[in-house]
């Protein structure tokens, strides 16, 4: 049996991991607001720090693995977004990485967005201001966007910039260098009830429904679990650092060429 920490445990992708992982006969330690072994509010350092210290004391200092699923989206206020889907993840993976470390063969799976890629004029200044740590910047940033355009603003930068986070640290030292893979799952429209949120906004529920899918409906939450849990099973120990689009076709369709990219160098 091995120990798992989820964040976002109580319900979309988060509950339905969890569920299969329990199925498998693993223990789960659920963070959330609700309905889990360590309630804590990731939009907060207090709240960060609480969830970081419980979940260790909880799994007594080793973690086999740690799914990072917490996360809002439109139409909750951009400052929100901000404060829990890239600085509520990365205190996470920063916090207990210590932990993954002590495992043997850990694995961490970090939950993206293919909005990351498919979401037009990201400010590059507001990645910047996420990537650099810098929190109170990266809401003033967002702030400058009239609502509700700045929730939508705030949730594309946070999700590429946490991508761009776990590609650098994934291959480094304090990643694999102890064992330990990161890798990034970028979902499409997933049923949970984020999705079904913006959908019942008057704002943004036209956007998303007019959004290109070719594979057609939007995946469900168990969908995205099987990639989730193969993602941290020993199959995948040789992906580090990957972002994995599950997206039913619509980063391929937008930005056919964009991907792969050759790379230059000077000889």
């Amino acid at each position: 049996m091995s120990t798992y920490a989820i964040s976002g445990s109580a319900s979309g992708m988060g509950a339905a991991t969890r569920k299969k992982l329990e199925n498998d006969g693993h223990r789960v330690i659920g963070i959330d607001l609700r309905d889990a072994e360590v309630i804590a509010d990731l939009s907060t350092t207090e709240g960060r720090s609480s969830a970081v210290s419980e979940t260790i004391r909880l799994c007594g200092g080793a973690l086999d693995g740690l799914v990072t699923a917490a996360g809002v989206g439109p139409p909750v206020p951009g400052e929100l977004i901000a404060r829990v889907n890239y600085f509520g993840s990365v205190a996470l993976l920063e916090g207990l990485r210590p932990a993954l470390a002590q495992a043997d063969k850990a694995s961490a799976v970090q939950i993206g967005s293919n909005s990351s890629t498919t979401s037009p004029n990201l400010p590059a200044e507001l990645v910047e201001a996420y990537l650099n740590g810098n929190e109170e910047e990266s809401v003033r940033l967002v702030n400058l966007t009239p609502r509700p355009f700045d929730s939508a603003i705030a949730y594309g930068a946070a999700k590429l910039a946490v991508s761009r986070w776990c590609r650098r640290a994934a291959v480094g030292d304090a990643w694999i260098g102890q064992g330990t893979t990161l890798n990034v799952i970028a979902p499409g429209p997933v049923q949970t009830p984020l999705l079904q949120m913006g959908k019942d906004d008057d704002d943004f529920g036209p956007l998303l429904e007019g959004f290109p899918v070719p594979a057609g409906e939007p995946a469900t939450a168990e969908m995205l679990a099987d990639w989730i849990v193969f993602l941290l099973s020993p199959s995948a120990r040789f992906a580090c650092g990957s972002v994995i689009f599950v997206d039913g076709g619509t980063d391929a369709l937008l930005r056919a060429d964009a991907w792969p990219e050759t790379f230059y160098m000077e000889f």
